[in-house]
């Protein structure tokens, strides 16, 4: 159950944050969106989560005509409590599953396909505007909110890191695979990039974070700075 209090003064607030791969963007979404009172959304974890489904019934990833054939079967169910955020495959709760390597060597792919995209940025579009109705607002974080999700967003954030602090944080994350070296973790993330950059879009009005010499703390206090500066700021 959702337990995310409301803070009227930034009701139905959109803030959107952007970045590559450990960036640090989930972690600072997540609890910016805990400070602020608003919900959260991980459109990656989306992407991942169809991922893993699709690896999960062996379909070829390569075979974009393939992946479209099956975009109707899984049922993805996103919760946007940003102190419990979860995602739900049909009954199945794999938001811990598909943060592994071998989602993370594969979701690019499926990213890369127009039908995915156009699906998911629909699903994507619809958590936003419910949040938005409800007057709850929320934090919204990927690739390209800034720029194609949600482009009236009120805040827009694009996080950016050096890849060797980008590597090094996202090895970390996967400690428990003793594969996971920063080395290998770099040449998986620089192929990732390659494969991302075309849904990489910076959005001209985002505010640009170079996270790598700063704290999650100092990353989190700036971007809930700029969302209450937005809040309180004369509309009209």
């Amino acid at each position: 159950m959702d337990t995310v209090q409301q803070c009227d003064h930034q009701a139905a607030l959109v803030v959107a944050v952007d970045g590559p791969a450990g960036s640090g963007k989930s972690t600072a979404a997540r609890q910016a969106a805990i400070e602020l009172g608003l919900r959260y959304l991980d459109t990656g974890a989306m992407y991942r989560a169809l991922t893993w489904w699709l690896l999960s019934q062996r379909v070829d990833l390569a075979d974009a005509t393939a992946v479209t054939a099956m975009l109707g079967r899984p049922r993805l169910t996103v919760e946007t409590d940003p102190r419990a955020p979860r995602i739900l495959v049909d009954s199945a709760d794999v938001t811990g599953v598909v943060r592994g390597r071998e989602v993370s060597n594969a979701v690019s792919l499926v990213a890369a396909i127009p039908q995915v995209r156009e699906t998911l940025i629909a699903m994507q579009r619809q958590i936003i505007a419910a949040a938005v109705a409800a007057g709850t607002g929320i934090v919204a974080e990927g690739r390209d909110i800034g720029s194609v999700v949600a482009p009236d967003a009120a805040v827009k954030v694009f996080l950016t890191a050096s890849e060797q602090v980008r590597a090094r944080r996202r090895s970390a994350d996967l400690s428990a695979d003793p594969a996971a070296t920063v080395a290998t973790t770099q040449r998986e993330q620089a192929r990732r990039d390659r494969l991302d950059a075309p849904q990489m879009v910076l959005a001209a009005d985002a505010v640009q974070i170079d996270t790598t010499m700063l704290g999650l703390d100092e990353v989190v206090a700036q971007i809930v700075g700029l969302a209450r500066r937005q809040a309180v700021a004369p509309h009209g």
